[in-house]
């Protein structure tokens, strides 16, 4: 690629895949002076009509002058993107720096020309919108803050592209011409126009996977077994609506169809579109199978072939290579490696994996970035007897494998609107990028649920997989994804224990319990349960052993009914004798008291009852019952519970399925689970507001911050410039002057007044009260003296303690607040109790930046040593209200100014009344080039 003559090197970073509206994807990416065969023959492709709204006048062709112009650029004053499909353009967007007087200016004019030239057969797919974002980024970097636009006025596709925007704008007219002038500075409307976009293409790109209308299995072996073949008549036997299509280049000229499956020897033979290409070849075989679907249309790819970066530094290139040629064809691939997708829809049925049966239809959707995991998910969803058992289907299934492409972020963003899905259930091995899935996660919780389990907790991530280093410990990251609302499990079993009853049954109002049973043991097992958990139960209800089907209806309907109950939990064991009850009438009985009150969840915790498992989830029907004689119905054949007839293969509406469970332990909780979303659900309502308070100066911190950067690339502030940045924010720090000798000490402590402390600041010793090197209350500079020959006498030298005096602050909780740029997932506010027992333990909570008012309530209260700041034995009660404050106050300053990667304030001691900052030390950075306000892209290969 080209090193510009001018002025600048080519600006690599500004490189990107993006994802359009149709769910296709394309390269956009700097223009240079190698590209002006290209640029001709894109405008060659362009309409008259299109030439004369880029022009305002005919323009046929483009003179020598033009291309030397549109090819040669600076980056800097002169920049343009080409947005690429197969290396060809298909649209242009440039932009000219401008003065007041809208000549060719340099920095610092601020202001800029921008327009744009899309090729007729691709507007419509939001190619324009999405150069608009790359452009405007590129305009930012370079110290742009304006863009001016003239447009005709009959251009109005090209209008709608600025205004729909959500940029600042003004608009003015003028000697026939449309002037638009806006503001480059994200806003809050700019950003949620990008994510809806960002939504949209990504989910169409997903959907367009997960419902083609055509398949083609290419590596579709000869003769029966290997894997294209398996997966061939899995696809086939699933009954797919599409036309299915099997493809060999080793098939004999004659052969023309494989399986009953017309076959052909390359897609290019193929009489017909091909909507997804399932490649089962050899690693080494799969870029000529590429460029085969590439040049055929295919619109996206599920890579079963192994032999990727799971096998090493040469399979890591292999992979990257992968990608960058099917992006090239605008094709987005699921895989390589992967188990395959799955889609129960009748309107699809489509089974393109290696899993022998489809899953049975239902709600669940399921992703597994291994394969071997999404196996035992499906097997586990499937199984009726032991473990967890009933029956809960799959909506779509997505096993990943090495994720280089598709990942989970894309098929949330399909799940969030799908109709089909009602809970996500994930397992995850890596999160390439933490804070959208975070995002994302927060949006999809809020509608439905998302249950999480995070697989390499403890080591590094697989090796296909390519993720951002991140320096927060797994505890924090799944404290965020829980502040985001996501369901987090430990275990597999767990997984599937919470999506069975999120899937089943509505979410509990509160958290208390009503037990009843016909075991008085299991009953008093699942109170503890409970208790363990969280819950409030009330005392089991103990029907006795005697318990008839009639006796469990009437118990749980007044469960039910009971308005001090927010949930129930039924414990059942098998009886013996003359009064047991069949396993189909105590569930009959059961489900016929849940139809009557379907608004509270209902469990069933069971021990060797396999019969009632299976009876919870069948149902009662009005049909002619299966005589003694005649041999037992499987699951398949089982009528679902209706009002009202259901198509074949539907689920029905209202089925008043009731999750059952092995394990009182392992139904509460999955109760206390389904407990802690709801509530979330609720809390998420009303996020609260991040507050302005009117003495925080944020130009002159930027000012100040802008100074201090000015010295290097990043540094550490020393203590007068970290209380000039802080006061900017009103966080006013305790003033610690130095002490190198006694004479210096005693100094200090009349410039500050006693009672005063003298501190050890050594690294060793520093904020560790416990090993002594600190002096508290010293009245008069005897005690200072004395306590200064201590400390010297214990630690040694004053140049090695470091000591400092500090006037003394009123007594109170000492606690530690701290915020962090992480590289992964973004701004992060910590908090905690200082102290040695607090870091032992981990007892830290955090909560992402920015921080709402109802966030930083929440953040003082979620740790675990939370009683000692609200009067715990009889001690005054802490300032919350001030802490809070102090909280929302350092989320403001890191949110406002990027620069600044890291705060710690150490110790803060937060009194009765008011609170005090006794140390604190900010760490600045250059801003990155690219943020989160930056252009939506796809993970750079």
């Amino acid at each position: 690629m080209q090193t510009s003559p001018d002025r600048h090197e080519y600006p690599a970073h500004w490189e990107a895949d993006v994802v359009l509206r149709d769910g296709g994807t394309a390269r956009i990416r700097p223009i240079t002076v190698d590209d002006a065969e290209r640029l001709v023959s894109f405008y060659e492709q362009v309409s008259d009509e299109s030439k004369y709204y880029r022009f305002f006048a005919p323009y046929p062709r483009l003179s020598a002058k033009d291309v030397h112009r549109f090819t040669h650029h600076d980056f800097v004053d002169r920049v343009g993107l080409a947005a690429t499909v197969g290396g060809e353009f298909i649209a242009t967007v440039r932009y000219d720096r401008i003065g007041a007087d809208g000549t060719p200016a340099s920095a610092p004019a601020d202001e800029a020309e921008v327009a744009f030239l899309v090729q007729d057969a691709h507007q419509g797919r939001g190619v324009a919108s999405a150069l608009l974002e790359h452009i405007g980024a590129v305009a930012r970097e370079r110290g742009i803050r304006r863009f001016a636009a003239e447009v005709l006025p009959a251009n109005t596709k090209m209008i709608k592209v600025f205004t729909d925007a959500g940029y600042t704008q003004k608009r003015s007219f003028e000697d026939g011409v449309v002037r638009l002038e806006f503001d480059l500075e994200p806003t809050d409307r700019s950003l949620a126009v990008q994510y809806a976009r960002e939504h949209r293409a990504e989910a169409r790109s997903v959907q367009r996977l997960l419902a083609p209308g055509s398949v083609a299995v290419i590596g579709a072996g000869r003769t029966p077994g290997g894997v294209g073949r398996s997966v061939l008549a899995n696809i086939r036997d699933a009954g797919f609506t599409g036309r299915l299509y099997a493809v060999n280049k080793a098939l004999l000229e004659e052969q023309k169809d494989l399986d009953g499956v017309p076959a052909h020897r390359s897609v290019r033979d193929i009489d017909g579109p091909v909507d997804l290409a399932v490649v089962a070849v050899p690693a080494e075989h799969v870029p000529e199978v590429v460029t085969e679907c590439g040049e055929h249309g295919v619109q996206g790819l599920v890579v079963v072939s192994a032999g990727y970066a799971e096998s090493g530094t040469e399979g890591r290139e292999r992979q990257r290579a992968l990608v960058r040629q099917a992006r090239t064809y605008g094709m987005r691939i699921i895989g390589p490696n992967a188990f395959g997708i799955i889609n129960t829809s009748p309107r699809v049925r489509l089974n393109a994996s290696l899993a022998p049966e489809t899953p049975r239809p239902g709600r669940i959707g399921l992703f597994a970035q291994s394969g071997a995991i999404g196996i035992a998910l499906l097997s586990r969803l499937h199984r009726r007897g032991g473990g967890v058992t009933g029956v809960t289907g799959v909506s779509t299934f997505v096993s990943s494998g090495n994720r280089a492409d598709v990942s989970g972020n894309d098929v949330l963003q399909y799940w969030y609107e799908d109709p089909d899905t009602d809970v996500v259930l994930m397992y995850l091995e890596s999160i390439g990028n933490p804070r959208k899935f975070t995002r994302l996660a927060r949006r999809t919780a809020a509608a439905k649920p998302l249950v999480v389990v995070q697989g390499a907790r403890h080591g590094a991530a697989p090796q296909g997989h390519a993720v951002r280093a991140t320096r927060l410990p797994h505890t924090t990251v799944s404290a965020l994804l829980r502040q985001a609302g996501v369901i987090r499990v430990d275990t597999i079993t767990e997984l599937v224990d919470a999506g069975l009853l999120l899937a089943r049954q509505p979410l509990p109002a509160g958290p208390r319990v009503a037990i009843l049973g016909n075991s008085e043991s299991l009953g008093l097992l699942t109170y503890d349960a409970c208790l363990a958990e969280g819950l409030r139960p009330h005392p089991p209800q103990d029907l006795t052993t005697a318990a008839s089907a009639a006796d469990f209806h009437t118990a749980l309907s007044r469960a039910l009914a009971d308005d001090r109950c927010d949930a129930v939990v039924v414990t059942a064991i098998p009886a013996v004798g003359e009064g047991s009850v069949a396993d189909a009438a105590l569930a009959g009985a059961l489900r016929s008291a849940v139809a009557a009150a379907p608004a509270k969840p209902v469990l069933v915790v069971h021990v060797e009852l396999g019969g009632l498992a299976e009876a919870l989830s069948a149902a009662a029907s009005t049909a002619p019952q299966t005589g003694a004689d005649d041999p037992p119905r499987t699951r398949a054949e089982s009528p679902q519970v209706t009002l009202s007839p259901t198509p074949p293969g539907e689920p029905p509406e209202d089925s008043h399925l009731i999750p059952a469970y092995p394990a009182a332990e392992r139904a509460v909780r999955a109760l206390a689970q389904a407990v802690s979303y709801a509530q979330w659900r609720r809390d998420a309502a009303d996020p609260g507001r991040v507050p302005e308070y009117e003495d925080i100066d944020e130009k002159g911190a930027a000012t100040l911050i802008g100074g201090l950067l000015a010295r290097g690339q990043g540094l550490t502030l020393g203590p007068e410039e970290t209380c000039d940045l802080l006061g900017h924010y009103g966080i006013n720090v305790h003033r610690a002057l130095p002490a190198p000798t006694p004479d210096a000490a005693a100094e200090a402590a009349r410039t500050l007044g006693y009672p005063v402390a003298l501190k050890a600041t050594a690294p060793h010793l520093r904020h560790r009260a416990d090993l002594g090197g600190v002096r508290l209350d010293l009245a008069d500079e005897d005690q200072l003296r004395r306590s200064y020959t201590e400390l010297t006498e214990l630690f040694g030298a004053p140049e090695e303690l470091r000591p400092v005096v500090q006037r003394m602050a009123p007594r109170g909780v000492d606690v530690v607040v701290r915020a962090v740029i992480d590289p992964a997932a973004g701004a992060v506010l910590s908090f905690g109790l200082a102290g040695a027992a607090s870091q032992l333990l981990g007892d830290t909570a955090h909560r992402l930046i920015p921080v709402t008012d109802k966030e930083a309530t929440s953040l003082v209260r979620s740790i675990r040593t939370a009683p000692l700041l609200f009067g715990w034995r009889g001690s005054a009660p802490a300032d919350t209200g001030a802490l809070e404050e102090l909280l929302l106050r350092v989320s403001r300053l890191v949110d406002d100014h990027p620069e600044v990667v890291a705060v710690t304030l150490e110790p803060v001691v937060v009194a009765s009344h008011g609170l005090s900052v006794l140390g604190a030390s900010i760490r600045l950075a250059p801003p990155p080039a690219r943020d989160d306000l930056g252009p939506r892209t796809l993970p750079a290969y």
